[in-house]
């Protein structure tokens, strides 16, 4: 079946229409395979994106309705985003982490027409649907509680399906945490997500095959997206274990692979590494949050030159990237870049009066993007804060150098206010990570009945080591000054992570200062 890219009058095809193209162009060629070994066609994924589109319409989902997916790294969900896209629907996508209760908020916040859910999130359904503000519920699938709305779909032919929405339109709104209360959702149009697609990304292979082995409601799901639209292939992964990864990308001769930091370390310190043939391995991106100096370092000499660092966020999407070539490029105080920006994008750094800064002075970080959000849902006073002038303020500290590189100090919000000034997270990390003591670490602060903010550090040390507090404090006084030393110095076992793979300082908080 070959089909139409959809259009509203004014010419204008989808992300989910264009991959459905691409998909058309050769049926046979297999483009999934998931975490059990099966392997899906082209043809076999285009027919059950138009079948699911077409049965949601059926059922009157359409432009301007809201979907929810409950769904984990599985074809069945990446089919249902494309299908519930293509009626001219928004999504919405649950993710592991967050509570029931704040799933059901969200999803009555949005007035969600429907909610899907596949094999992996069958449990969370189940404490979702006594909940008040959660939609009838579909099952990708057979199941106990809830319609097989694939198996529906399955009755009807195939057809063509066109998406009713032009570029202005939302695809999705994107939450970005929230273990307590909601939190922000960030609209994203078609218009800006398909040109962010449309980016090729260096050395992710000819084609790509590219590895989802950490969530695809995150950026692995982009980096999908990317590889099927140029006419690649995805693997998928119910979760990040260093071991299977690294198996994974030898087996299926992995060309691409998204990770956050602390997920690449763990991959460096795994035993397999160094027997593990990863010569298909071209390109691996990092980012999402501050990496080590050190750790780059480290990569870059384990790994080969395959390190592309990306610095984005929800709201702008990609901001700027480095390059294999530009892993050693620091700044002040062995700040690494997190590179220049992409086309198409421009940043400044600014004082708190609006005022351009000077190469090297710190300052807020500020973006326009077309890839930009159009807003937050439901909430203009803090859109009109965020978003000025076609501006996003993103609430990151950094600064330029002359040739237009980019230095990322920390955020805003992180930034722990003592007595004499500010510190700022993530260069005391990177500067723990330093010590030899050290394997990995976050830096978190505190506020006692006072209100008085105090500096703690979560240590993993270097297995026979046990680093003493005072033995710290003199390590980041003789380097950084005692402003930066930590008042205390907890060692433990592992750093928590949350849903996304970024440090969970909020639960180290909880546990480690009561």
């Amino acid at each position: 079946m070959s089909r139409q890219g959809g259009t509203t009058g004014t010419g204008f095809s989808t992300y989910a229409e264009a991959i459905l193209d691409v998909l058309s162009a050769a049926p046979s060629r297999p483009v999934l395979t998931t975490a059990e070994g099966a392997v899906i066609s082209a043809g076999a994924l285009r027919d059950q994106v138009c079948r699911l589109g077409g049965e949601l319409g059926r059922r009157g989902v359409g432009r301007g309705a809201t979907v929810g997916l409950l769904t984990g790294n599985s074809a069945d969900g990446i089919a249902a985003r494309y299908a519930a896209n293509l009626t001219g629907a928004r999504v919405v996508v649950l993710y592991e982490g967050m509570s029931a209760s704040v799933m059901a908020r969200i999803l009555e916040s949005v007035d969600g027409a429907l909610l899907l859910v596949d094999e992996q999130r069958r449990a969370v359904a189940r404490e979702l649907l006594p909940l008040p503000g959660v939609p009838p519920v579909l099952s990708l699938g057979p199941s106990e509680f809830a319609e097989d709305v694939l198996a529906a779909a399955r009755r009807h032919p195939v057809r063509p399906v066109r998406a009713p929405v032009g570029p202005d339109d939302d695809w999705r709104i994107g939450y970005t945490g929230g273990t307590t209360g909601i939190p922000k959702g960030i609209r994203m149009s078609h218009g800006s997500y398909r040109r962010s697609l449309e980016r090729r990304l260096t050395d992710a292979g000819d084609p790509p095959r590219f590895l989802a082995c950490t969530s695809l409601a995150h950026l692995a799901g982009i980096f999908a997206d990317t590889a099927l639209l140029e006419g690649g292939s995805v693997v998928l992964r119910h979760d990040f274990e260093p071991g299977d990864v690294l198996a994974t990308v030898e087996r299926e001769r992995i060309t691409h692979t998204w990770l956050l930091p602390p997920l690449l370390y763990r991959l460096l310190d795994h035993p397999d590494l160094s027997a593990t043939d990863l010569s298909s391995l071209s390109r691996v991106t990092y980012g999402g949050t501050a990496a080590a100096p050190a750790r780059l370092r480290q990569a870059a000499k384990l790994l080969g030159p395959v390190l592309y660092g990306l610095y984005g966020q929800a709201e702008t999407q990609l901001i700027s990237e480095t390059g294999p070539d530009e892993q050693e490029l620091t700044g002040r105080e062995g700040h690494p870049t997190v590179g220049r920006a992409v086309p198409g994008v421009e940043i400044v750094v600014q004082d708190t009066d609006g005022t351009a800064l000077a190469p090297g002075t710190p300052g807020e970080v500020l973006v326009r993007s077309p890839y930009a959000m159009h807003g937050y849902w439901k909430q203009p006073e803090l859109t009109r804060e965020v978003l000025r002038d076609g501006w996003v303020r993103t609430g990151d500290v950094g600064y330029l150098d002359e040739n237009g590189y980019l230095f990322i100090v920390d955020r805003i919000k992180e930034m722990i206010v003592v007595v004499g000034g500010h510190v700022y997270p993530a260069e005391l990390e990177a500067l723990l990570l330093d010590h030899p003591s050290v394997a990995q670490c976050t830096v978190f602060g505190s506020r006692d009945e006072e209100s008085v903010e105090h500096v703690h550090a979560a240590v993993v040390p270097v297995p026979g080591h046990e680093p003493s507090l005072d033995e710290i404090r003199a390590f980041v006084t003789a380097r950084k000054g005692r402003l930066y030393a930590p008042e205390t110095v907890h060692l433990v076992p592992a750093i928590p992570l949350t849903a996304v793979g970024k440090p969970d300082k909020r639960r180290l908080r909880s546990l480690l200062t009561g």
